[in-house]
């Protein structure tokens, strides 16, 4: 036996990974000895033999091994099963860690080597765009217009407590510690010692919440990663990159970009299914994201007076700057001859005051005095720049470099509301509370009588008078009263915070012109759209989530422009639109090949319909973590997006686990902050090096769709019984116990697969291990499309794949989603089912699609074994899968002792803790 715990990693012996193992081991074996510090040797033993049994049967597929792994776990106590899913989720979430740490300590290797930027970086991007041709002036050009986006969602996928958070960001540290410093064996020592701290208290740390995250939960959640990443890290990508191109200028101008990329977010303002976002909570939200930003801004203008004291004495400064001194409320003696100082402290009690007006608030650090509120960010903006164009014209351009430079970056960024926030409804409700404005206005009106046509008639009416359809004086339903409170909520926010504080409406469930006109209604109502002056306040963005819908997403647009009142309208928001496709309800509607297709279709449609209206399209990308909602690496997916669909903008949503992935570390954030801008520039600027698609591709990918869509749905929709096997076979009951999100996993009081939100679909798929959503239907496809092109069809499916980035793309990420599944895992989630007959027909089923869909893909992409391309995935998979595997098997054990009425609390309690551990372990699950 091992002497501690999880010391032996299978990893391939690369000297790369050495510091990785490394990582791993010491980590492990810290857990381990935390593990028989706290319960005992016993314990200890028990949880080291069901490590190794699991991986001589995942490395040797040794039949004794797992024998022996399914009687000692069938066999568990209720306290010994608590603590081996602890053990095993602990570790999960601490090779993450180092798996992190290694990720930027690459980097960091890379970069000190000198060697050439790698394809993602954004080094490597400017280097192909001017060898491309581009100059400077045409990449400046560029990001005038330019647009991306990452917005952070709230969803039923983050299982993760921010006290967890916060344990594994002080680890974090201590590894990153050793990893710059020389340390002396005390420091050494000291910081093994600190670890084994931060471990223990990670372990003592309770990993599931009480009770349900409120809604303002979720935004404190989501407010947290701006204090880990977003506030500095997206200040130092923007000088990164105006540095780089500073240093392809002949004369090496300084250059300053306008701010192209922004955070935005959902939380808290999201009200699709979610009764408890309100006017109350977005008022809040918006508050607590305000307090965020001045809380920053504060600290940072604080820490720089201390910073630039300098004295007349010894340099001059600008006109300028010397009567922003001397508005200064600060008369100290002291500082009498430092006017930056000066300059800087009378920003700073201005800034108080403004916190002060706006939240009530008063900072830690009083203001030396008092001083007039900021109308505005740009205030503030122009104060820092009086600043800087005082350092730059007085010599001391180094200083302005420093922490001013990211100062004035994040106050142009994140403003005085930190991120924009978007508002969310859907159709139904929009469409029930115009209709009730309607007949209370005219009881002879019954507009949910009416056809399209009749509909797009009133609407356009109605938004074309300055007459208020609302009244005062009459009494609406708690729903209309409702929605016209969030929206006249918006229009104050803005007035308050800014413009930028609310700039998006978005309308799930979209499937004509009406939906859209129903908002534009709405918003007339609350004072953000104006007839009379044809304008519009905020973006009015519509979501196409069915297949139905995307395969109509473009008539209806085209439909949209072509209403004159509309195209007023859009006139005022620079004729540019927004349109949000949805990953997730697409796949669980079509299943994920039919999903991808339609969507790419839709975008075609998309561009051709703009162009001809002439209006700037901007596609906002409702992708989840996993590849079953659209997720997969970010660089491959927006490089893969057609020809036009790109335009130097782009949103896409940031959701569940896959934001503390992304940006619980500060460097990996910023990774994957500059992987996004990178994609966006070269799928705009490069112009699609690869020629389009042959138009055998385009036929042979219409008919792959036409054989899957019927599969997943013969499957899904049409096998008696299959709601049935679902909600046995997986955790989908039990996770709507499991308080992880603010909103119900149904949008309906049903079991229904269709009333099931996609999000819950996908996670229950994902921790059974079977990853339906992500495959199904593919194996079938290819078969089919085989037996009807015997000559040549294998040709030009591997053809596809090699040349075809977009098929190429959808095969990287099933085969993603196929090395994390494991069909005998999912095996035993089968056995839950207790209808031995619908057990029997259904998983033989997935078992047969399984094989098939790994057969076929092997065959196109010319592999012998899954991700043979991704070595780094598979080491991924390697390193943590044999500590995963014992997570499922105790839970498929728990929820078997549940289901048979066990009222012990800590089964129930066990199977929440699995739910999390798995999570943790396959990292991009829901």
């Amino acid at each position: 036996m091992n002497t501690h715990l999880y010391t032996k990693v299978d990893l391939a012996e690369d000297d790369k990974d050495h510091s990785l193992r490394e990582d791993i081991r010491r980590l492990g074996r810290i857990l381990g000895d935390t593990v028989r510090n706290q319960h005992g040797e016993e314990i200890f033993a028990l949880i080291e033999r069901v490590r190794q049994n699991s991986i001589r049967f995942r490395r040797d597929a040794d039949p004794t091994a797992r024998a022996e792994l399914e009687t000692t776990l069938n066999t568990l106590t209720n306290d010994q099963t608590t603590q081996v899913i602890r053990a095993f989720s602990y570790f999960s979430h601490l090779v993450n860690l180092a798996e992190d740490q290694h990720h930027v300590r690459r980097t960091r290797a890379h970069l000190i080597a000198g060697s050439a930027p790698r394809r993602g970086d954004l080094a490597h991007t400017i280097e192909a765009l001017y060898g491309s041709g581009h100059t400077t002036q045409q990449l400046l050009d560029f990001f005038q217009t330019a647009e991306v986006s990452p917005v952070l969602t709230a969803h039923p996928t983050e299982v993760q407590r921010k006290s967890i958070l916060n344990c594994q960001m002080a680890i974090t540290r201590l590894l990153d510690e050793r990893d710059r410093m020389q340390l002396t064996p005390e420091e050494s020592s000291a910081n093994e010692e600190a670890v084994g701290r931060a471990v223990l208290t990670l372990w003592q740390t309770r990993m599931l919440r009480t009770s349900k995250l409120s809604v303002l939960d979720e935004v404190e959640n989501g407010l947290s990663f701006y204090d880990y990443t977003f506030l500095r890290e997206l200040p130092q990508l923007y000088a990164g990159l105006e540095d780089l191109l500073a240093s392809k200028d002949a004369e090496h101008k300084p250059v300053e970009l306008p701010s192209f990329m922004k955070m935005g977010s959902w939380i808290g303002g999201d009200r699709d299914g979610n009764p408890f976002v309100t006017a109350e909570v977005l008022e809040k939200t918006l508050a607590m994201q305000a307090t965020r930003a001045f809380k920053f801004y504060l600290d940072e203008l604080h820490t720089l007076g201390s910073q630039l004291s300098m004295a007349t004495l010894l340099v001059n400064v600008s006109p300028e700057l010397m009567a922003l001194a001397q508005r200064s409320p600060d008369h100290s003696p002291h500082r009498a001859d430092e006017p930056y100082r000066l300059a800087i402290s009378g920003m700073y009690a201005r800034l108080a005051s403004t916190y002060k007006q706006l939240l009530g608030l008063d900072p830690v650090i009083h203001a030396s005095g008092e001083a007039l509120a900021y109308a505005s960010a740009e205030e503030l903006s122009a104060d820092l720049d009086t600043v800087h164009q005082s350092l730059l014209a007085n010599g001391s351009l180094a200083l302005a470099r420093g922490r001013l430079r990211h100062l004035r970056r994040a106050v142009n960024v994140f403003g005085f509301y930190l991120a924009p926030l978007d508002l969310r409804q859907n159709s139904d409700v929009h469409e029930r509370v115009v209709a009730e404005l309607l007949q209370a206005a005219n009881p002879a009106m019954h507009y949910l009588e009416l056809n399209e046509a009749q509909r797009i008639a009133v609407l356009v009416a109605e938004i074309s008078s300055s007459r208020p359809l609302a009244s005062p004086y009459l009494t609406y339903s708690e729903e209309t009263q409702s929605e016209l409170a969030i929206y006249r909520a918006a229009c104050t926010a803005k007035q308050r915070y800014g413009h930028g504080a609310v700039p998006n409406c978005i309308i799930s469930k979209t499937d004509g012109v009406s939906d859209m006109l129903e908002l534009a209604l709405l918003l007339k109502e609350s004072g953000l759209l104006h007839p009379a002056e044809g304008r519009l306040d905020v973006n009015i963005i519509p979501l196409f989530e069915t297949i139905e819908d995307l395969q109509n997403s473009a008539p209806s647009m085209d439909s949209l422009f072509a209403l004159p009142a509309y195209a007023r309208l859009l006139a005022s928001r620079g004729n540019a639109q927004e349109v949000m496709l949805g990953y997730s309800d697409s796949n669980k509607d079509g299943g994920f090949l039919t999903s991808g297709w339609e969507l790419y279709k839709a975008e075609l449609d998309l561009v051709k319909v703009f162009a001809r209206h002439q209006v700037r399209l901007r596609l906002f990308h409702g992708r989840g973590g996993s590849v079953g909602r659209g997720g997969g690496p970010s660089f491959q997916a927006i490089l893969a997006q057609p020809a036009g669909a790109v335009q130097g903008q782009i949103r896409l949503t940031e959701q569940g686990e896959v934001i503390t992935a992304k940006y619980g570390n500060p460097e990996v954030g910023r990774r994957n902050l500059e992987v996004l801008a990178a994609a966006t520039m070269e799928a705009s600027l490069l112009a699609h090096t690869e020629a389009p698609p042959r138009p055998e591709f385009l036929s042979a990918m219409e008919e792959l769709s036409d054989h899957a869509f019927r599969a997943y749905r013969h499957l899904v929709y049409e096998t008696e019984g299959f709601e049935q096997y679902f909600w046995e076979s997986t955790v989908i009951s039990e996770i709507a116990g499991l308080n992880i999100g603010s909103r119900p996993a149904s949008r309906k009081k049903s079991t229904a697969i269709e009333d099931l939100r996609a999000i819950p679909w996908v996670f229950s798929w994902s921790q059974c291990r079977l990853m339906l959503p992500g495959w199904f239907g593919f194996g079938t496809a290819v078969q089919s499309y085989l037996k009807a092109h015997p000559e040549n069809g294998l040709q030009i499916l591997q053809d596809m794949f090699k040349e075809w980035s977009f098929f190429a793309t959808v095969l990287s990420n099933m085969e993603m989603v196929l090395a994390k599944s494991d069909i005998g895992i999912a095996s035993r989630y089968a056995q839950l089912v207790k209808d031995v007959a619908l057990r029997d027909s259904i998983f033989p089923r997935l078992q047969a699609e399984h094989a098939t869909t790994i057969a076929v893909l092997k065959t196109i992409s010319g592999q012998d074994e899954l991700l043979a391309a991704n070595p780094l995935l598979k080491r991924s998979i390697s390193n943590r899968f044999p500590y995963l595997s014992p997570l499922n098997h105790v839970q498929v054990e728990l929820l078997e002792r549940y289901r048979q009425g066990d009222p012990d609390e800590r089964v129930r309690r066990g199977i929440h803790l699995s739910i999390n551990g798995i999570a943790a372990g396959l990292r991009n699950s829901g």
